[in-house]
């Protein structure tokens, strides 16, 4: 069971050929500062004392797997990007846009998270790019071990970029590094503007706000500074974009924020190898000076 959130403590998959059953018994605390408090903790028969040891424990082993995630990360130079939101808001749509814009560029993969079904994975593919499947059965996020194993089934990404495509739920997803650069939370404008207030921890935990579907601006009642004042309020460095996932609207300026962040990984995946090369050739004179060369 999640302490978090008491859903299913097993990840599931509808492909056991191509997915591995998982343990979902990892532990979570993450950069963002998030946590849950023991209010958030419930389950018949477990005391609150007992729920909160329990919820200790499932976030310092999720935080050991998101670090040993972004370490291996850094290590190739893959920019992360976990993109988080309620179902329907539009994000397998809008990163199948971005799929196509940004594939011949450089290398991409995507990870993606849902409780049953193949389906988005397979839009994934159809665009193009590499697409590993978690289906979570009755858990309602990913966490940073499923995702680790994911890696062993996509192929190499050095200074690339992987999208994980979280599970659709604005609540636990907050909570879980999965050792990803930023967490980008996406809302159409049909949600309601008041969701940011509604559901704080997502865009307190998020970097980038995505707001899609403008298209739709005309036809229905949405305050679009309403919904960026929200997240300011909960969340006064969160930057925020609007664009369109169907006329391709604001799509630019994602594009330029995701290659800019691509660009900064590079660089310190750049000097990371440089700083090993040095390290490795003097280690290389000092054996060639002790054995006289």
């Amino acid at each position: 069971m999640c302490g978090i959130c008491g859903c299913s403590d097993t990840v599931t998959t509808d492909r056991p050929e191509t997915h591995a059953h998982h343990h979902h018994d990892h532990d979570h605390a993450h950069h963002h500062g998030h946590t849950h408090g023991p209010e958030h903790a419930h389950a018949a028969g477990l005391s609150t004392a007992r729920m909160v040891q329990v919820e200790q424990d499932i976030m310092s082993t999720n935080q050991r797997h998101a670090d040993a995630n972004r370490r291996q990360f850094a290590e190739h130079g893959i920019f992360v990007v976990n993109l988080v939101s309620s179902p329907g808001s539009g994000k397998t749509s809008l990163l199948v846009k971005t799929i196509e814009a940004m594939k011949d560029e450089m290398p991409l993969a995507v990870i993606e998270g849902d409780q049953q079904t193949e389906f988005d994975a397979e839009r994934i593919r159809a665009a193009g790019v590499p697409s590993w499947q978690i289906n979570t059965g009755k858990a309602c996020h990913l966490d940073a071990h499923t995702v680790g194993h994911a890696l062993e089934h996509l192929p190499p990404l050095d200074d690339g970029i992987l999208f994980i495509e979280n599970v659709g739920n604005l609540v636990c997803p907050a909570g879980f590094d999965l050792g990803e650069a930023h967490k980008v939370v996406i809302l159409s404008v049909t949600e309601g503007e008041d969701k940011p207030l509604k559901y704080p921890h997502m865009f307190n935990a998020a970097d980038l706000m995505l707001v899609n579907k403008i298209d739709l601006l005309p036809y229905i009642s949405c305050d679009m500074a309403r919904i960026l004042a929200g997240a300011r309020q909960v969340n006064p460095r969160i930057e925020s974009l609007p664009v369109s996932a169907t006329t391709g609207e604001g799509l630019e300026a994602w594009l330029a924020w995701l290659r800019n962040g691509r660009e900064q990984m590079r660089g310190g995946h750049m000097e990371t190898m440089l700083s090993r090369r040095d390290a490795l050739e003097r280690e290389l004179a000092a054996i060639d000076a002790r054995i006289g060369k």
